[in-house]
């Protein structure tokens, strides 16, 4: 079996693929990747020696973060044990895989040769997760306005999820909110952290109390969707409270919260699908993840329709102006016949 140094070697051989695998947002500048940062969002903050006595050695000029490409992999990949970074080491390089071993829970390393280690991970964290109903979770969205949570199969609790700081290094755990990612067919293929307070004031004190897990693009945290049946009208936007806060006044529709802009604009569109309403966001990211979906729907003859907010976003909508003024400002952007089928009296 090879060593940490030898994995390390391998990959640093590879540097340029890795990047193009783990980085796909980024870009060869010279001897150079340039990325936003380990969770592959777009800029230059981060940089990978891809030649030369540094190949595969990178630093985040903007956290301070740097490490070879086995730390790269443990960050982009969302993985914690040593061993879940060298598996994922040797699939990248199809070196031969080592016999899975049992962990403290008894589930076996990775079932599925297919599956991504933090695909597995994702559903392996979901698997340890209770019922949203009663608990520190259900309590914070409740107090966001949001107060049917717990009928949506989609978020979990966990009273003590797993937080590492990604400058410090240094690792705690807090209390979370978690939301099932998954893919056309219902399979869960990343989950969504919400680490929360756990003198229940709001989210938890730390730099980045949201974090996503496992394979995103494609995929959302959906609400109310069928997995069989067709979805001919569908809202799309980036946060699960925007979502959720929707769904509140409109729960016949089936909703997807796609978690970050350039995954809206990447969103697979369902069978049947012949309108989709995209939840606006002020940002340039969210303009960004609005007109790349449209773009899309356009091309496969979908009708999208853009919602957009009084306030700064539909929580803020539903919390300060209350959900019969939602009701009314979303009746004048539906279609009529969306607005008669889907939105409360």
């Amino acid at each position: 079996m090879l060593s940490a140094s030898d994995l390390a070697g391998r990959l640093a051989q590879n540097a340029e693929a890795v990047c193009r695998h783990y980085l796909s947002a980024g870009r060869r500048a010279g001897n150079y990747w340039l990325v936003g940062d380990v969770d592959n969002n777009k800029g230059r903050s981060l940089y990978v020696h891809l030649v030369g006595p540094r190949a595969g050695r990178w630093t985040d000029a903007a956290t301070g973060q740097f490490g070879d490409l086995l730390d790269l992999l443990r960050e982009t990949c969302g993985l914690v044990d040593f061993r879940d970074v060298a598996e994922e080491a040797r699939h990248f390089l199809s070196l031969p895989q080592p016999e899975p071993v049992s962990d403290v829970r008894g589930d076996v390393g990775d079932a599925s040769p297919v599956e991504r280690p933090a695909t597995e991970r994702a559903r392996r964290l979901f698997r340890m997760t209770h019922p949203l109903a009663g608990t520190l979770a259900d309590i914070y969205l409740s107090e966001r306005g949001i107060l049917r949570a717990s009928t949506h199969g989609a978020l979990r609790f966990h009273p003590s999820c797993y937080y590492r700081d990604l400058v410090t290094a240094r690792t705690t755990s807090f209390p979370a909110l978690i939301a099932a990612v998954t893919d056309a067919a219902g399979a869960i293929t990343g989950v969504h952290r919400s680490w929360l307070d756990p003198d229940g004031v709001g989210k938890a004190k730390v730099d980045n109390p949201r974090r996503a897990l496992g394979r995103l693009l494609g995929n959302g945290v959906r609400f109310r969707f069928p997995v069989t049946d067709p979805v001919p009208v569908l809202a799309a936007g980036e946060g699960i409270e925007t979502m959720l806060s929707l769904s509140h006044v409109m729960p016949g529709m089936p909703m997807v919260a796609a978690l970050t802009a350039n995954h809206l604009a990447g969103f697979h569109f369902p069978p049947g699908c012949r309108r989709i309403y995209i939840a606006a966001d002020a940002d340039a990211a969210g303009r960004h993840g609005i007109e790349g979906l449209s773009r899309r729907a356009q091309a496969h003859g979908i009708l999208p329709l853009v919602l957009s907010p009084e306030l700064g976003d539909f929580n803020d909508d539903l919390r300060w102006l209350g959900p019969d003024r939602l009701t009314e400002s979303l009746k004048a952007q539906l279609t009529p016949e969306d607005a008669v089928a889907f939105l409360t009296a």
